[in-house]
This record gives structure tokens, sequence and C-alpha cells, in this order.
């Protein structure tokens, strides 16, 4: 693998790290915020999700000015909306102040969510690009992370520690944006504006000068440079199967619970009785496990399948929330049991539905209708995070732990029968492969 390729792919994740951060930060805050703006369980629901507001607009954002202005200038531009966030959430003395400095934050997630790894993948060789792709994976984990990490630290600083947790995300925003002046456009990007030498420079320096002309043909043929791409050609007999596949998987990752345990946990355990020091201690070793089974993801991708890894998370999964969900049932909740089914959960996740989710959605859709395909594909992610974001704090208030992570693991059963019936298997291939493959199979 060409390290230029891994450089490229390393600081465009870095706005992967920025969104694991800016949407886990807000769980070492929460029992501190919900007190100072005076937030029912509603209220506080209604709060965490502010930034997802922002992520379906940015999610829109990317993929037109994606499109339009190219994917580096887009990216350096959510640099710009983290940092402009990150001081804004921090100085704020309203909650209304609170919420659009998160969702201006959220416009920054929204588009890093999908111009990140559409970046890496359309500048990753094939034989490397799920494992690079799943990088964006990685830095999301170890955003995810640091966030967790600097809370703890950053507990004891106060009554405005609060304040601090948020202010640390304008550091790696700072970063970001000038590290991508390092990097070049995407050359699919590229020649979709008819910049076709401009694009064989890139493809030399990613993929080798023996390889570079046959690649740049590739893409000239699967890309119709004087015809912008339209929404509706989503919805063509060829197109549409993967769109549906696209938003499915998107919203299972979601709605399997995963961000009830990045938003929440530290309000889980405190349910349990562990105080916010113990309970926000206990999120790093949430952090550190996930970015070990991200790492055990990044090594298995490439050579066992996106299909088969979403399989094996999705059964594991579903046995640790029915295992946390039999612990509420018989009162069983001490720190220790809920501890481990919440860390094998996170592991199973990490290993599988949370980077291969990520990777099948750059590679289902036709290079010109790819940035188009993930926006609505990820949309839907954000959308069904926001509804599982208002609604954990509730369901827990009103069915109690036991009901509400029984239907979490109902929902991951529905996900494992969901992907052995319809999702296909994309390793191995190039976009141009994939495209040709998708066009004459039937997928129904």
């Amino acid at each position: 693998m060409k390290g230029y390729v891994v450089l490229i792919s390393v600081v465009a994740a870095l706005g992967g790290l920025l969104f694991g951060f800016d949407t886990a930060v807000i769980s070492g805050t929460i029992n501190f915020i919900q007190p100072y703006f005076g937030l029912s369980e509603t209220g506080l629901g209604w709060t965490v999700s502010s930034l997802l507001f922002g992520c379906i607009g940015g999610v829109f954002l990317a993929g037109k000015a994606g499109d339009h202005y190219g994917r580096k200038k887009v990216l350096m531009m959510a640099a710009l909306l983290f940092l402009v966030s990150a001081v804004g959430s921090a100085s704020a003395h309203t909650l209304i102040f609170f919420l659009v400095a998160r969702i201006l934050g959220g416009l920054a997630v929204g588009v890093a969510s999908i111009l990140s790894p559409m970046y890496i993948a359309e500048l990753a060789p094939a034989k490397y690009r799920g494992t690079l792709v799943s990088l964006n994976q990685l830095a999301i984990v170890i955003g995810i992370l640091v966030a967790f990490f600097s809370n703890y630290v950053l507990v004891g600083t106060g009554e405005n520690n609060w304040r601090w947790m948020l202010l640390v995300m304008a550091a790696p925003a700072v970063l970001l944006f000038f590290s991508l002046f390092l990097v070049p456009e995407s050359p699919r990007w590229l020649v979709a504006r008819g910049k076709d030498n401009e694009a064989l420079q890139v493809l030399i320096k990613t993929s080798g000068k023996e390889f570079a002309a046959a690649e740049l043909k590739a893409i000239e043929k699967t890309l119709n440079v004087q015809e912008e791409s339209r929404f509706s050609e989503l919805l063509e007999p060829k197109v549409k199967p993967l769109l549906y596949i696209g938003i499915v998987l998107a919203v299972f990752q979601q709605i399997t619970g995963i961000n009830t345990i990045m938003y929440y946990a530290p309000k889980i355990f405190a349910n349990v009785g562990q105080s916010n020091n113990s309970a926000l201690l206990q999120t790093i070793l949430i952090g550190g496990t996930n970015l070990v089974f991200t790492l055990v993801a990044m090594a298995l991708i490439d050579r066992f399948g996106r299909k088969m890894l979403i399989q094996i998370g999705s059964t594991g999964m579903m046995l640790m929330l029915a295992g946390l969900s039999v612990l509420y049932f018989m009162n069983l909740t001490s720190g220790v049991l809920v501890l481990t089914f919440i860390l094998g959960y996170i592991a199973f996740f990490a290993a599988s539905l949370g980077p291969a989710t990520w990777v099948v959605a750059t590679e289902l859709f036709p290079n010109r209708l790819r940035s188009k395909g993930m926006s609505i594909a990820i949309v839907s992610l954000w959308m069904a995070c926001t509804v599982v974001t208002i609604a954990f704090p509730i369901m827990l208030e009103k069915l109690s732990g036991g009901i509400t992570f029984l239907i979490f693991a109902l929902i991951c059963l529905a996900n494992l029968l969901y992907v052995l019936k319809y999702v296909p298997e994309t390793k191995g291939k190039t976009l141009e492969e994939l495209e040709k493959e998708f066009s004459e199979t039937e997928i129904k």
C-alpha cells in the first residue's frame, strides 16, 4: 500500500475523528448541563439530539456541495464549523445559544460522515479499500475514546467542567483544516469536472503509473461528465434496490442501540448506583473496547467480507442486549455485570456493523450517483439516530431497562435476517467493477 494513499486516508479520517468526538463528548456533560439548563428527561433527549438535526442538514449539504465544489473544499468548510461549534457550545449561557452551537457542529458531523469515507473510497486501490475506508471508522472510535478520556480528566475542573469538555474539540478542528492543504482532490470528482490531466496525476500517485491510465479510462467510462446526476435517478429499476439496501443498513446501524450507549452510558451507570467519576471512568473502557474491536474489523473486512462480519456482529449484539435485558428483569444490575454485557455489545458492534455499514455505503452506488445515494442513506441513519436518542431516556424511565434492551435485541435479530437475505458482498472489486456487476444483476 502506497504511503501517499495512507497519508490521504489519515487526513480525511480526521473528519471521522471530529465526528466521533463531537457525537460522544455530550455524554460526559449530560449530568451537568441537565441541572444547569433545568432540563427534564424529555428536554435532555431533545438537547442531546440537537446535534443530530444539524447532521441531517449537513448530509444534504455535503452531497450537493461535494459534487459542486469538490470533496476537499467542503471538508475544509466542515473543519471551520467544528471550530465554531466547539467555541460556541463551550461559551453558552442560554439553552438556545447552546442548541444553535450544537446544531452547527451537527452540520459539520453530517458533512464529515458522508465526505470522509467517500473521499477515501474514491482514492483507495480496490484491494485495500475496505481497510482504508474502515480507517475512517477507526478515527471515529478514536474520537469517541478521546472524548470519553478528556471528559474524565476534566470532570474535576469545577462548575465549568462541561465547558472545557466541549472546548477540546477546537484543537482537532484546526488540525483537520490545515492538513487538508496536503492532499489532492478526488480523481473521480476531477474527471466529472473534465479535469482528466489532474485526475491522471493523482491516480499515478495513488495507484502507480502502470495502472493509472487504465483506471482513468474506467472512471471516464462510468461517469457521464456532460450531464449532472439527479436524485430521481436513484429510483431507476437497477439502482432502487441498492438505495433500499443502503437505507435499511444505515437505519439498522442506529436502531440496534449503539448511540444509546455512546450518549447515555454515564446515565445508565448512574441509574445502577455509580458515581459521576466512576461512570465517566467506565466510559473510557467502552471507548477502549470500541477502538480495539474496530482494529479487529479493519484486519478482517477485506479478508472475510462485509456481509459475514455483519452477520456475526448482529448475532453477538443480540445476545449481549438480551443478557442486559435479563439482568434488569432479575434486578442483577451491579456495575460489573452491566458493564460486562455493555462491553460485549460494543465489541460486536465495533467489529462488524460499525465499520461495515460505512464501507458498503461507499460501494453500492454508481459513480455518478454515489454522493446522492450516500446522502439519502446517511440522512436515514441520522434520522434513525435522532429518534433513538430522543426516545431512549424516556423509554428507560417509562418502560424499564429490561424491556428497552429487549426491544433493541429484537431489532438486532431483524437486522441479521435482512442481511442474510438481501445484502450483496462487495469486497475485492473496484468501484467500476461493482457498478457493472450491479447493473447486470437483478437485485430484489
